[in-house]
């Protein structure tokens, strides 16, 4: 791809560089969970908490004792309480971010009586169905109330409203939808749809809104899986649009509610199925998108990854080369459409009797990387999917996907569940960290006149001419489809231009409105192989 040379500006001093070549796929890092207990950090706290660190034997009642004793002997300037409040909030690390719930914006309505000694606020997590809101709320409690002068905390935890953070014009049915997760294996007969429905449920234990999308049309699962009590979409006239049948809370759409049965269609009539189906019907503000993706990876899988703002994929498989091969495609699959793949889940390893464990298709790919079945881990090193799950060949987990009660519902505290639940925890905590990273992946920076790029997947950041970028649109208007030569010239572009906004559109590109009104998508790869800005003068401080 041509590179057009961005001329240096008299207005902007800086340093332009080539762009690295990319040099593959990085394997994201887990953080380290909560409190910095460093002595050296803890010496520059207030008085009061680390008083209380060091006496960590001392009743909770006795400290708010102590403490209120300690406020009422204090002098508290005007305008403190809130800095002392939010220096003990921001001792709390969020573990999926890696940065405090200050910085990240979680702490919300917060009103302060200082001579009362009364603090309250709000912590609004990127989910409800957050696995660490219970350690956030009762570490927020315990810190303000460690602050001296405070005698009362009261804390209220929420979650954001659903929204989906890509940008563009999407169907009015996904509008409200914050993450939606597909469920594929690209292969029939390993356990997809019983992942998908218990995974679904699981997230909806966890506290989240949740819906199941049944994409398979040709053999619609969720009719079994699943008893509703009305098992028959229905059509809203006044919209034209289709409203979900319910079990459990969850909200559920298959072809086999349609009264059809099974398909007989094809290819681009059933694309057209799904579409209809999936962006017409009346979804509501969901938290997390189920979508149990059928076999293959042909028309109906590739239209579901274009039309769809897709967050995330879960792999399923067995302990079989035969299934991972048919896995391999499907990864490559997403991960030409920035799908990225966060779970690979195992199904049928292993089952228990007479107390010994045996394994019916080989003894465990996941933990036994060197016999044959080593597919398994190239496909993660290739890849770059960290979290694993197996789950045992069970007749109550087979049974459950005949009876029409999931498994995870019929009963929560077995050692299914369990795993389910990890899988869940696994899940929202990826969809938050991928949300972050798309969300501030490119931005612009006024103080210094330039783009801020923070690819997803990577730790570098490097900054960009926004008259480059411009300069370098691939599209129609910029470069003649039939001769590839550049139409936009070098000219045409003010140096001193300024994008009006940047959004992000899927998990491959940004969307970039300028001040003639054209808008611009730019995909991180093309990003990349820019000419940057080296050595930027930072902003004089007012």
């Amino acid at each position: 791809m041509k590179i057009l040379q961005a001329q240096s500006s008299p207005k902007l001093p800086f340093l332009i560089s080539k762009a690295p070549k990319n040099g593959g796929l990085l394997l994201p890092r887990k953080s380290s969970l909560l409190l910095n207990s460093n002595p050296c950090v803890a010496s520059q706290r207030h008085e009061r908490f680390n008083w209380l660190l060091l006496n960590s034997s001392i009743s909770s009642s006795i400290s708010t004792r102590a403490a209120s004793v300690e406020a009422n002997t204090s002098k508290i300037t005007a305008g403190t309480g809130e800095k002392d409040v939010l220096k003990a909030l921001s001792q709390i690390i969020d573990p999926d971010f890696g940065t405090d719930i200050v910085s990240c914006g979680f702490v919300k309505d917060l009103d302060i009586n200082e001579e009362a000694g009364e603090v309250s606020f709000r912590l609004e997590l990127t989910t409800p169905a957050c696995p660490v809101k219970d350690m956030f709320e009762k570490q927020a409690n315990e810190l303000v109330a460690a602050v001296p002068w405070v005698r009362k905390v009261s804390v209220t935890m929420s979650a954001q409203p659903a929204k989906p953070v890509y940008a563009g014009e999407l169907p009015m049915g996904l509008q409200a939808i914050s993450n939606i997760i597909a469920v594929s294996s690209c292969k029939g007969g390993v356990g997809k749809s019983t992942v998908a429905v218990n995974l679904a449920y699981t997230l909806a234990d966890m506290g989240a809104r949740v819906g199941i999308f049944d994409a398979d049309v040709y053999g619609p699962s969720l009719p079994t899986m699943v008893s509703p009590e009305n098992r028959l979409l229905e059509m809203n006239p006044e919209k034209k649009t289709i409203i979900p049948t319910e079990y459990l809370g969850v909200k559920l759409v298959s072809f086999g509610f349609a009264g059809q049965g099974r398909a007989i269609m094809r290819g681009p009539m059933v694309s057209g199925v799904i579409n209809q189906l999936l962006t017409t019907t009346e979804w509501g503000e969901l938290d997390y998108l189920v979508i149990d993706m059928p076999p293959g990876t042909g028309d109906i899988q590739l239209t579901l990854c274009q039309v769809v703002p897709l967050t995330a994929a879960v792999i399923v498989t067995t302990p079989q080369k035969l299934a991972f091969i048919d896995v391999a495609k499907g990864v490559r699959m997403f991960s030409k459409l920035k799908v990225p793949c966060v779970a690979v889940v195992e199904n049928m390893c292993h089952f228990d009797a007479d107390g010994k464990r045996y394994y019916p298709f080989g003894r465990g790919s996941v933990f036994y990387p060197n016999n044959r079945f080593c597919l398994y881990i190239q496909v993660v090193q290739q890849f770059g999917i960290p979290h694993l799950f197996d789950l045992p060949i069970r007749p109550t987990l087979s049974a459950s996907g005949d009876s029409g009660v999931p498994e995870v519902a019929a009963d929560p505290q077995g050692d299914v569940s369990k795993i389910f639940q990890e899988l869940g925890v696994c899940v929202v905590q990826q969809c938050a960290k991928i949300r972050q990273q798309v969300s501030t992946a490119v931005s612009y920076d006024k103080s210094i006149k330039a783009i801020r790029v923070k690819v997803p997947d990577s730790d570098e950041e490097f900054l960009l001419h926004p008259a480059t970028v411009r300069r370098n649109d691939r599209s129609a208007k910029s470069v003649d489809e039939w001769t590839g030569e550049q139409t936009l010239q070098y000219t045409d572009v003010l140096e001193d231009i300024e994008p009006e906004d940047i959004r992000p559109m899927g998990n491959y590109a940004v969307s970039i409105t300028w001040p003639d009104g054209f808008s611009q998508i730019a995909p991180y790869d093309q990003l990349q192989t820019l000419e940057r800005l080296i050595d930027v003068p930072q902003p004089t401080p007012v």
